[in-house]
C-alpha cells in the first residue's frame, strides 16, 4: 500500500477546461491529477490540496488505483480512467473503476464502475458473485464526450485474467463494453458489449469516434468503436441502438477445463471488418507453393480456426497453443482512426499480426487461477516471413453513410527484400506499425510507426524484427484521400512516434511530424507549402 509503493505511471495526455477568462490544464503524474495554470505552469492552489488530487490517498474505492489514464474534460467534471496489466497471477486484482471530479475544487464528483458492484445492474452477468473479487476492466484507451448531450463514452478494457475466465463465469458486464454515462452523475445511459466473457485482450482499444451521418435518408448522431478484432461497431450516440444490425454468431467452443464461453459474439453486419480475421488455412501465406507447405507445417503444431477461437493448453506432445488472428494488440489500436465530417470517410489504420494464446496449468503455490497464460507470444512464418497474407499494415478507407469500404492500400513496403520473395515483384506488402493518421481537407497524412524495436520478450528467436507486431519504418507519405494513391513521400532518420499535427502561421500550413526510437533522440519536424 501507500503512494510511495504504488507511484503510477505518467501519461503525455493533457485535458484543457476554459470558462470566461479562467482557465485550466489538467494532467496525472504518478498517483496525483494537478490543475495547472496554462498561462504560468504553477499549481491552482483550491483545486484539491495544493493544486492536486491525490488519487492513492483517497476513501477506500482509490485503494484499487495503480497506473493513471488520461483526463478529459466535459462540461464541469475532469474524467480519468486507469491503465493496468491484466495479467495478474490471482483471480483477486484491483478493479479499474472510472473516476469524475470537479473541474475547480477537485472533489470527487462520481464513480463507476467498471465492473458491478452488490445491487448494481450487470452483476447478474457475474456467476457465483465473481464481480465481488474480479478486478482490472479499466478504460485505458482515450474517452470520448458529446458535450451537447453530456455524455462521456468509455472504451471499457477486459477483467482477470484476460485469457481464462472459469472463475467468472458469465458475459462479465462491463468488461469490454462501450459504455455512454451522464457527465454530471456517472449514471449509466446506454451500453454495448463488443465482445462476450472475453478471452483475448480484444479490449476496445481507441477512443470512440463523434460523427454526425446521414444513413439511407436517416440523420444520425452516431459513434463508432474501432476494435482489435477489426470491427467497427456503430451506434446512435444518444440512445445506443445499432445503426446497423449486429448479428449473435455461434463461435468455436473451449476444451479448457473449467472455462465456459460464450457461445455466441456480435458481429456487425457493416461495415465489413478491415483487417484479417481467423487463423484459418485460407489466410496462410501463398507466395509460392514451397512457403505454403511451410506455413501449413507450421500452423500443425497449434489450434488454429476462425475469429474466436479460444485459448487453449500448450502440451508438451501436443499442440502449442491457439494462433489467434488479429492477435492481442490488434487489428486497430490506441492510434485510432481519422474522421472527415464533410464526406462521411472513415481512414483505418491497421495491421495483420497473429498472436498465440496459449495456457498453462496454474502452479497452486503461486496463483489460485486453475489456468494461466503461457508465452503469449508472437509467431512467425517461414523463412523470415510472417505467417499470414498481406497487407501486413494497411489503410481501409470506409464510407460511414453507406457502411462500405471505398478503398484499402498497404501502408509501406514490408518484407519484400526477403530471399524468399525478392524476385516475385510483389508491390508493397505492408508494415506492421503503429502510426496515427492526420486528415486534410484533401490529403490523409500518416506515418510507419515507431522503429527500433528490439529482440526478446513476446519476439521470437525466430521472427526478424521488422516482421514483428508495431515494428514500423522510417517513411512518412501523404495520400490522396479519394483513391488511396502516394501523392508524397519522404523517408525520415526514424519512424514516427506520436501523431502529427497541422496549422497555418502567417497564412503558411505547417504539417509538424515527431520522430525518434531507442537509437535516435526524439525530434521534431516541420514540413511546408511551398512557396
Amino acid at each position: 500500500g501507500g503512494a510511495d509503493g504504488l507511484p503510477g505511471a505518467p501519461t503525455r495526455g493533457v485535458a484543457f477546461w476554459q470558462e470566461g477568462e479562467e482557465a485550466r490544464v489538467f494532467v496525472q503524474r504518478g498517483t496525483f491529477l494537478y490543475a495547472l495554470d496554462p498561462a504560468t505552469g504553477a499549481a491552482i492552489s483550491d483545486f484539491g490540496v495544493d493544486g492536486r488530487v491525490d488519487l492513492q490517498l483517497m476513501p477506500a474505492e482509490f485503494e484499487r488505483f495503480r497506473w493513471g489514464g488520461v483526463p478529459m474534460v466535459v462540461r464541469d467534471v475532469v474524467v480519468i480512467g486507469q491503465a493496468m496489466s491484466d495479467n495478474f497471477s490471482n483471480k483477486e486484482a484491483f478493479r479499474g473503476d472510472v473516476h469524475a471530479f470537479d473541474v475547480r475544487t477537485g472533489a470527487l464528483r462520481w464513480t463507476y464502475h467498471t465492473i458491478p458492484q452488490e445491487g448494481e445492474f450487470g452483476t447478474d452477468t457475474w456467476q457465483d458473485r465473481s464481480w465481488s473479487y474480479t478486478g482490472h476492466a479499466p478504460v485505458w484507451a482515450l474517452f470520448s464526450a458529446d458535450e451537447e448531450l453530456g455524455l462521456v463514452y468509455m472504451p471499457i478494457s477486459s477483467s482477470t485474467n484476460d485469457m481464462y475466465g472459469g472463475h467468472r463465469i458469465g458475459d462479465n458486464l462491463f468488461s469490454q463494453s462501450l459504455v455512454a454515462v451522464d457527465a454530471e452523475t456517472g449514471e449509466r445511459v446506454w451500453h454495448y458489449q463488443t465482445v462476450h466473457h472475453g478471452l483475448w485482450d480484444y479490449d476496445p482499444p481507441a477512443a470512440p469516434i463523434l460523427m454526425d451521418l446521414n444513413v439511407d435518408g436517416r440523420e444520425i448522431k452516431a459513434v463508432a468503436q474501432l476494435t482489435k478484432q477489426a470491427f467497427v461497431f456503430v451506434f446512435d450516440r444518444e440512445t445506443g441502438e445499432p445503426v446497423w444490425d449486429i448479428e449473435e454468431r455461434t463461435v468455436p467452443e473451449s476444451d479448457v477445463p473449467g472455462e465456459v464461453i460464450s457461445p455466441t459474439q456480435p458481429f456487425p453486419s457493416k461495415p465489413a471488418p478491415f483487417d484479417s480475421q481467423g487463423s484459418t488455412q485460407d489466410n496462410l501465406i501463398d507466395f509460392t507453393p514451397d512457403l505454403r507447405a511451410q506455413a501449413l507445417e507450421i500452423v500443425s503444431n497449434y489450434v488454429t480456426g476462425p475469429l474466436f477461437t479460444p485459448p487453449s493448453i500448450s502440451t508438451e506432445n501436443g499442440t502449442q497453443g491457439t494462433i489467434q488472428l488479429p492477435g492481442s494488440q490488434g487489428g486497430a489500436d490506441v492510434q485510432g482512426a481519422a474522421f472527415d465530417p464533410e464526406t462521411g470517410m472513415l481512414y483505418i489504420p491497421s495491421i495483420t499480426s497473429a498472436f498465440v494464446a496459449d495456457l498453462l496449468p496454474g502452479d497452486p503455490e503461486v496463483t489460485n487461477l486453475s489456468y494461466v497464460k503461457g508465452s503469449r507470444r508472437w509467431i512467425a512464418g517461414p523463412q523470415g516471413l510472417p505467417l499470414f497474407k498481406p497487407p501486413y499494415g494497411r489503410i481501409t478507407a470506409i464510407n460511414m453513410n453507406t457502411g462500405e469500404h471505398e478503398w484499402m492500400v498497404p501502408n509501406g513496403w514490408g518484407p519484400v527484400d526477403n530471399p524468399a520473395i525478392a524476385d516475385l515483384n510483389l508491390g508493397k506488402l505492408g508494415v506492421p506499425g503503429r502510426p496515427s493518421p492526420l486528415l486534410t481537407k484533401s490529403l490523409l497524412f500518416i506515418g510507419e510507426g515507431l522503429t527500433g524495436q528490439r529482440p526478446g520478450g513476446r519476439i521470437p528467436p525466430d521472427m526478424p524484427v521488422e516482421i514483428a507486431t508495431n515494428s514500423g519504418g522510417p517513411w512518412f507519405r501523404a495520400y490522396d484521400k479519394t483513391n488511396g494513391e502516394v501523392v508524397w513521400e519522404i523517408e525520415l532518420e526514424a519512424g514516427t512516434s506520436n501523431p502529427p499535427i497541422s496549422y497555418v502561421y502567417e497564412g503558411k500550413q505547417y504539417l509538424l511530424v515527431a520522430i525518434g526510437d531507442r537509437n535516435h533522440s526524439p525530434e521534431l519536424l516541420a514540413f511546408a507549402q511551398p512557396d
